[in-house]
This record gives structure tokens, C-alpha cells and sequence, in this order.
């Protein structure tokens, strides 16, 4: 189609022929990342560890022996040049890493090929005359402690790269005539010249053992066979590829593996449909709301958003975890409607398959309306009023100004939100598993209900079935899925492209 006849079409049509476009170029785009963007990637990687050691190379070759020393002795220039604060740091780093390595991180490096070699040995005790069995390797420990010992040794590399850097920048300021910093100096710059990486280095370090380091290790897990057969420290596990990939998409020759990709078909069709309704049932039927408390003429207005706060400051789980018992076959409402006489058997709102999953959309709309609320609120309170006087003068409906002026600008600033919204709702743990627990089962899925999402699907793969392995797999697959919903979406928004537009 081209351009002008695009221009005959109505937004909506519009937005569909986009939509339609952009699925059509997933192909491409995932074989242009896969020909293109990763190789140039580890091009760029190759093409700067070479200018590292082109540069290292060249400090070594101009240094004196104080620089040259450095690369050796960490913090041994530092000392010479009478940085002592700087030198003591730098070699007391060398020495504990040393230390470190030699008697505990090379332990588990060796082991790391195959995760252990025996998990437990049978020792005869004579006093008890009994067998004890004694733990020896943990292939979980040995992961955990292999890749600590990683980041030490990158840690290691980029304070020995730092070292050698600052040495050889000294030299050359001494040539020139400049004095190095002393301590007095660096103590200075810290609360100074250097405060935004003081006050980085914390955060910065909880990022690292908070969030990159337990990904990773779930990570390594997708890759080994870490279930209930294999669990440390009373049994090993052992590294298996990409068997457990293979598994999950239905390619192995097991019957788990085929219900496993079943499973896992059916809950992820089931996570987007929850995500779509929780996400745009709870924005519009908020910003319906807040546009009615808003409205000239409404009284009592501090009360309605009052009374909606509170259900805010209500804990959720309890909220979830009482109406989940108001629901039951003998809950409060069955019985209200049965001595009413509006009913005459139990409604199954949690036990049947598409009761279920509507009761927990609808419950979900009641727990999310006052958070979108009261966003919808404030963004609304800052239209400014001349464009609806303007659109009224014009002869335009209130239908008409709500799908040109309040959508358009309300879509333009929450467009971010309501893309966090959608990314929530599929990780949406509490709601599914506090309100229905996934119920109800059902004997085709492996360890999986009708409503559970992949997130709550997860989870009872690790609790109640000690799965690790394929929980891991599936925890790559949703964050994989995220990020190809998450990121196109937000860098092709209104609120990241046109950023002047509403100014």
C-alpha cells in the first residue's frame, strides 16, 4: 500500500496496518540480530580488547621502572612516587585476591567442568557402629562459588588495568612538572571532583550481587539438569546443553517434553490474553472514572477519591486472600445469593475454567482502577481548558473531544506506564496466586492450572516440584519475551519520539 492511500484510512486502521507490518518484520529482524548485530558486537569487543592491549603495551614500553614494576606488584609505582593511600589499596587488593584464589576460588574452578565429582560417601562409624553419610562435592555451591570467583578475577583485571593506567599517567605529569596527588588530595576528590562515583559505588555494588549475579546464575541453570533426581547436596547435577530448550518447545523424545511444551503453549497464550484485559480494562475504566470525579458539577469530589485511596491502603494480599474465600462454593457470596434465592447451586467462580479466568480479570479491575485513577487524575487537571472551549465552539460531542484531545494527550503522557502496566501484568505473581492459586487444575498441563501465568507456573515448578532447571528456562523465555513486546514499543512511542509535541 502506499503512502497516500495510508492517509485514507482512519488511525485505528492505520495503527492495525503498523501493527501488521511490524509482525511481518519479526523474521527479519531476529535474522538481522543474529547475522548482523551480534557479529558486529563482538567485533566491537574484539576491536577493544585489542587497543587495551595495544595501549598496556605501549605504557610498558615507555614506563620507568616504577610503571613497569606496577604491572607485577599492583600499587608498587603508587608507593614509589610517595601515593602511599593509593599504593596501599592497590597491593592490599593483589594480596587478597591472591589469597583468595589459592585457597578457596581455584577449589571450584577445577570443578566447575562437570559440577562435582561425588556428592556423598558411606563412612563406617564405630563408635555409633553405624554408617554415616558424609557430604562431599555440592554442584550448586560450586556454581554459585565458580562464578563469584569470575567476577573477582574480572574485578581483579579492571583494578590491575586501573593500576597500570593511573601509573602510567603519573609518569607522564612528572615529566611535564606536575606533582602526583597525595593522599590528602584523594581523600578530597572523593567528597569532590569524584562524589558522583562515591555515591554510585554502592548501588553499584548491589546491582552487581543483588541482580546480575543471581540472573546469571539462573541462567547457568537452564543449562543443567537440576531437578528432583538431581538434588545437591544429596545427589550432583551436571551441565546438559541445550537439552532443557529442547525439552520445553516439545523436541525431545520424552512424553514430559511434549506435555511440557503443551503446558507451556497454553499458559503463554493464557498470560497474554491476562495481560491485554488487566492492562487496558484498568486504564480506560480508570481514566473513565477519574474524568467522572473530575467533571464540573460533581460534589463531594475529595470523597470519591478518598474512598477509592483507601482501597489502596489496604495490604493486597489481604484483599486478594479474603475475597478468595468469598468466592468458594460455601463463601460468603454463594451463600448471600442461595438465602436470596437468586441462585439455587454454587457458582464455580474459582473451579471452572473460564469463570475462573474472568473472576480474576474482574477482581483484578477492582484492585487496579485507583492507582489508574489517580494517575489519570493529575494528567487530566493539566489539559489545558482553551482546547475544550476551542472543540465546543467547533460543534464537537463530548464523545468527539475525548478521542482528539483527553485520548490522544493522555496516551502521550502514559504511554511508558501503560507499557510497565502490560510488562507487570505478565509477571503479575500476586493477583493469580493469591486470589486462585492457578486453579483450576488441569491433568494436561505439567504442574500447571487454567489460570496460572508463566510467572505463578514458575514458581511451582521451583517450590512444589523442585524443577530448577526448566524454571530457569522458562524465566529466559519471559524475559526474552519482554524484551522484544517492551523495547520496540518504547522507542517507536510518542512520549520517547515527539517529546515536544505537548510541551
Amino acid at each position: 500500500m502506499v503512502d497516500l492511500e495510508q492517509f485514507k484510512l482512519n488511525k485505528l486502521q492505520r495503527f492495525g496496518l503498523k501493527m501488521k507490518k511490524w509482525f511481518k518484520s519479526i523474521p527479519f529482524r531476529f535474522k538481522n540480530f543474529f547475522t548482523k548485530k551480534i557479529p558486529n558486537f563482538f567485533k566491537r569487543i574484539g576491536l577493544n580488547i585489542k587497543n587495551e592491549f595495544v595501549s598496556l603495551k605501549d605504557i610498558f614500553k615507555k614506563g620507568d621502572y616504577k610503571t613497569r614494576t606496577s604491572f607485577f606488584i599492583m600499587g608498587f609505582g603508587q608507593l614509589a612516587r610517595k601515593q602511599i593511600l593509593r599504593g596501599i589499596i592497590f597491593l592490599s587488593f593483589e594480596i587478597l585476591f591472591f589469597v583468595y584464589m589459592i585457597g578457596f576460588g581455584w577449589k571450584y574452578l577445577a570443578l566447575l567442568g562437570n559440577l562435582g565429582n561425588e556428592a556423598m560417601v558411606e563412612i563406617w562409624n564405630e563408635e555409633e557402629q553405624i554408617y554415616e553419610y558424609v557430604s562431599k562435592d555440592n554442584s550448586m555451591l560450586i556454581l554459585l562459588y565458580s562464578l563469584i570467583t569470575f567476577f573477582i578475577i574480572f574485578a581483579f583485571i579492571y583494578v590491575w588495568r586501573l593500576n597500570v593506567k593511573q601509573n602510567g599517567i603519573t609518569q607522564e605529569l612528572e615529566e611535564i612538572g606536575i606533582k602526583p596527588k597525595r593522599a590528602k588530595d584523594d581523600l578530597k576528590s572523593i567528597s569532590d571532583s569524584q562524589y558522583h562515583k562515591t555515591l554510585l559505588a554502592i548501588p553499584t555494588a548491589g546491582l552487581l550481587i543483588f541482580t546480575i549475579l543471581p540472573m546469571i546464575f539462573m541462567v547457568l541453570i537452564a543449562f543443567t539438569n537440576w531437578d528432583a533426581y538431581h538434588y545437591p547436596p544429596k545427589e550432583l547435577f551436571t551441565w546438559v546443553a541445550f537439552d532443557n530448550f529442547i525439552d520445553l518447545f516439545g523436541g525431545g523424545v520424552s512424553t514430559d517434553s511434549k506435555l511440557f511444551f503443551y503446558t507451556f503453549r497454553q499458559v503463554l497464550l493464557w498470560t497474554f490474553i491476562w495481560a491485554i484485559f488487566a492492562t487496558f480494562t484498568n486504564y480506560f475504566l480508570g481514566m473513565i472514572v477519574a474524568m467522572l470525579i473530575n467533571k464540573k458539577g460533581i460534589k463531594f469530589k475529595k470523597l470519591w477519591r478518598s474512598i477509592l485511596v483507601f482501597t489502596i491502603a489496604v495490604p493486597q494480599f489481604v484483599s486478594l486472600l479474603l475475597i478468595s474465600q468469598m468466592l468458594q462454593k460455601s463463601g460468603a457470596i454463594n451463600v448471600f445469593l442461595q438465602d436470596i434465592g437468586w441462585i439455587k447451586e454454587p457458582i464455580p467462580f474459582l473451579t471452572s475454567k473460564w469463570r475462573a479466568r474472568i473472576t480474576v480479570i474482574v477482581v483484578n479491575i477492582w484492585v487496579g482502577i485507583p492507582y489508574t485513577m489517580l494517575i489519570c487524575t493529575g494528567i487530566l487537571m493539566n489539559i489545558p481548558d482553551d482546547l475544550y472551549e476551542s472543540a465546543k465552539i467547533d460543534g464537537a460531542s463530548p464523545v468527539r473531544m475525548y478521542f482528539k484531545i483527553t485520548l490522544p494527550y493522555m496516551l502521550f503522557v502514559t504511554g511508558p506506564y501503560l507499557l510497565s502496566q502490560f510488562i507487570g501484568n505478565i509477571n503479575n505473581f500476586n493477583v493469580i496466586y493469591l486470589l486462585s492459586g492457578g486453579a483450576p487444575n488441569n491433568l494436561n498441563y505439567q504442574f500447571a492450572g487454567e489460570t496460572d501465568l508463566l510467572i505463578t507456573w514458575l514458581y511451582k515448578l521451583t517450590l512444589n516440584n523442585t524443577n530448577y532447571k526448566m524454571a530457569a528456562v522458562i524465566g529466559i523465555v519471559v524475559f526474552i519475551i519482554i524484551a522484544v513486546i517492551s523495547l520496540p514499543f518504547y522507542s517507536k512511542s510518542n512520549a520517547v519520539n515527539n517529546e515536544e509535541d505537548f510541551r
